[in-house]
């Protein structure tokens, strides 16, 4: 039986490993929110996917995620090159820098077949203000993460990013969610 067909209850994390895995989720978001974007990238394992899929309305709810178009589908390398960009100023979209708060919550966090990995699925509001504007954006998401447990603390192993909205009314999206 894979995991996903396993009851719930037999799924549960111990109350520790929920605490340290919650607690990781709102210390990156913490980082990504001071532009501590190095420190959180120390955070991700090596073998990190970062997607964001699309998603048509028109769709029925069951299939209107396709897991075959991305907005965003990044290896830690293309993160890698992404935050080299931010960092020679010409990165257009984050000139000036996005202020962000990035509200956490929902966190669920379930056992996989991986000894030393668990699955955090939780939603993320993102508020998005840059510069002098009086505009701003809110950018509502699932996120379906899987985390590897590691001595030197969890590390970011993969995350979709599930986004509420099928056209996002942001001009750019040059930010992590």
């Amino acid at each position: 039986m894979t995991a996903a067909a396993e009851a719930p209850d037999t799924l549960v994390v111990d109350p520790a490993t929920y605490t340290r895995v919650a607690q990781f989720l709102a210390h990156e978001a913490r980082l990504l929110d001071e532009g501590r974007e190095e420190e959180w990238f120390q955070l991700l394992d090596d073998d990190l996917l970062y997607t964001v899929p699309s998603r048509q309305s028109t769709e029925p709810r069951s299939i209107e995620v396709n897991r075959a178009a991305w907005r965003i589908r990044d290896t830690k390398a293309h993160v890698r090159t992404r935050l080299d960009r931010q960092n020679t100023g010409h990165a257009y979209s984050e000139v000036p820098p996005s202020r962000t708060m990035r509200l956490v919550g929902s966190v669920e966090v379930r056992r996989t077949a991986e000894v030393d990995v668990v699955e955090a699925h939780s939603s993320l509001l993102l508020y998005r203000q840059r510069g002098i504007d009086v505009h701003f954006d809110l950018i509502p998401c699932r996120r379906n993460d899987r985390v590897r447990l590691t001595a030197a603390g969890p590390r970011l192993l993969s995350r979709e990013v599930i986004l509420t909205e099928t056209s996002l009314k942001t001009a750019n999206l040059g930010v992590f969610l």
